[in-house]
């Protein structure tokens, strides 16, 4: 796997994808929102495909086409647009980013 798509487990080492939807982070190495939000999926132990937008520049363009915004991070879980480290946050405190990384589901679909 290239520096600019990784996948990072609990423990901050590389590692193979876990049971249940896929999940994607555009960001680049320096942003604080992008460290914050890699911090809190860590925690849960979620495998986290990490594209960096800045290796690849192709990858930005993927990416606003996907989410429609600019900013990193910007987070997919399976197919469902979390959003940026905000909304990832908000969505935890409200109870739904576990019910997210188990079904690929929310309760607002």
């Amino acid at each position: 796997m290239s520096i600019a798509s990784r996948m990072w487990g609990s423990e901050g080492a590389e590692t193979e994808p876990r049971n249940g939807p896929k999940v994607v982070m555009y960001a680049t190495s320096w942003c604080p929102y992008c460290a914050r939000a890699r911090q809190l999926l860590e925690r849960k132990g979620v495998a986290l495909e990490e594209i960096d937008i800045e290796a690849v520049p192709a990858r930005r363009a993927e990416m606003m086409s996907r989410s429609g915004r600019r900013t990193v991070p910007q987070i997919f879980i399976g197919e469902t647009h979390v959003g940026g480290c905000d909304d990832l946050y908000d969505l935890d405190a409200r109870g739904g980013l576990d019910k997210l990384l188990q079904t690929g589901v929310t309760d607002d679909e």
